[in-house]
C-alpha cells in the first residue's frame, strides 16, 4: 500500500492518461451531463417529461441519468442543454 499523494491536474481525464485533446472533450461532456441531470432533478421531472422537453426518447434520458457518457456526443449534449434553456459557452484558458 502506497501513501503517495499525487496532486490532480484539475482534469481527472488527464490524470487517467487521456491526451489533452480527448481529456478536454471528456471533461466538457461530463460537465454538461451533470448540469442536465441537475436540471431534471431540480425541476422534479419524470424521465417521460424530461424526454418531451428535450425532444429525445425516455430511454435516452435514462442513459443520461445513469451517466452513460459514451452514448452522448459533445454536440448532442450542447443541443440538449440548449433545449433545456441553458446558455452553453466555451471558456478557454490563457
Amino acid at each position: 500500500m502506497s501513501d503517495t499523494i499525487i496532486e490532480s491536474s484539475g482534469n481527472v481525464f488527464i490524470d487517467l492518461g487521456y491526451s489533452p485533446e480527448d481529456a478536454a472533450i471528456l471533461q466538457m461532456r461530463a460537465e454538461l451531463m451533470s448540469k442536465l441531470r441537475k436540471f431534471i432533478e431540480t425541476k422534479n421531472l419524470t424521465q417521460a417529461n424530461a424526454a418531451k422537453i428535450l425532444c429525445i426518447s425516455q430511454s435516452r434520458i435514462s442513459d443520461l441519468m445513469r451517466g452513460k457518457w459514451e452514448r452522448f456526443s459533445l454536440e448532442m449534449l450542447v443541443t440538449l442543454a440548449t433545449r433545456a434553456g441553458m446558455h452553453v459557452t466555451l471558456k478557454t484558458a490563457a
